[in-house]
């Protein structure tokens, strides 16, 4: 056994170097980086992944692309990273789907807290709940006194199971202990669409996607999901949910960057320390400000605070899922 051992502490060693040396030239020259977004192009995590895209290409000093990988509440997407080369060239841009996967999805083909490496956050962004231009309520009090005259006879649209705008409508109608008629779209366009066109009621959306629509009055905001009031022009006047009497209701939905499991350490540091300069790129800032969405500052744009979070919005999410009893496949 000991000759055995021997033999192969030369193989080792090799194996050492060359590992340690593709750690060193990352990323390979020529070798593009691969961002996969887990739902269609043009949707709100579709537009960070490409402003971070833009963000990221000058330090880490290579092409960095887009990949829109979409299907069952995110997890195609996911997969696809799961089981790419950890070579840090392919990674995963995620939102809160990652904490509403493991619930969502029957027989996910991984695990989200053991088959990823955590690479840091990126954004908030906050929603906002939103109604039909010709809707009677103009202000959340009126919209409270319209949802009870209308039991049973409203219907609130999302972008599809495990949207972030169908998570946003389960916790609303559990806080207002109404139940309303879900209707599903395939993206938040189409949804929207028809909420101006008065086919639906109501819509809880990310103000990637709604904050253009409520500066142009196309649409009536009666509330945002934050904490705090935002300062966001067009949204400054919206009271929070807890100032308009639900107390607890808070939704905000966060965007993260993930390699697959194994990535060597100096890689994932590379693309850490990458981000961070991204994040305070002033264009990437702008970018994101115009998009109602808030640049992460805090602690979590590091790896284990980042894993620590999505742990906690787990814990959160996993109960409102159960007890509505829905799956995305």
């Amino acid at each position: 056994m000991n000759t055995l051992i021997k033999k192969l502490a030369p193989l080792a060693a090799i194996a050492a170097v060359a590992f340690g040396a593709q750690a060193a030239d990352y990323p390979v020259k020529d070798k593009p980086i691969t961002i996969v977004v887990p739902f269609s192009a043009g949707g709100p995590t579709d537009r960070v992944a490409r402003d971070l895209a833009e963000a990221l290409r000058k330090p880490l000093g290579a092409t960095v692309v887009v990949d829109n990988a979409a299907g069952a509440g995110g997890s195609i997407g996911a997969n696809k990273v799961a089981k790419a080369n950890n070579d840090g060239h392919t990674l995963l841009l995620h939102h809160i789907g990652m904490a509403t996967m493991p619930t969502l999805v029957r027989n996910i083909p991984f695990k989200v807290d053991s088959d990823f490496e955590y690479l840091g956050m990126v954004n908030d962004v906050p929603m906002t709940l939103i109604g039909r231009p010709n809707l009677p309520a103009n202000n959340f009090k009126e919209l409270v006194g319209w949802i009870q005259q209308n039991k049973g006879k409203i219907n609130l649209g999302n972008a599809g199971v495990g949207s972030a705008s169908h998570l946003c409508g389960l916790l609303f109608q559990q806080a207002m202990g109404v139940e309303m008629t879900a209707v599903p779209y395939k993206g938040t366009g189409p949804a929207i669409t028809d909420l101006i066109g008065g086919q639906i009621d109501l819509l809880c959306d990310q103000t990637t996607n709604t904050t253009s629509q409520i500066e142009g009055k196309k649409v009536k905001a009666f509330a945002v999901t934050t904490p705090k009031r935002l300062t966001t022009p067009a949204l400054k006047d919206l009271p929070t949910m807890e100032e308009a009497g639900l107390k607890d209701f808070q939704v905000t939905i966060f965007h993260g960057l993930y390699a697959p499991k194994g990535t060597p350490a100096d890689v994932q540091k590379k693309i850490n320390d990458a981000l961070k300069v991204a994040l305070k790129d002033p264009d990437f800032n702008k970018k994101q400000e115009g998009l109602g969405a808030v640049v992460v500052t805090d602690r979590r744009v590091e790896q284990a605070e980042h894993k620590k979070f999505v742990a906690q919005e787990l814990d959160k999410w996993s109960p409102v899922l159960k007890k509505a009893g829905v799956y995305a496949d």
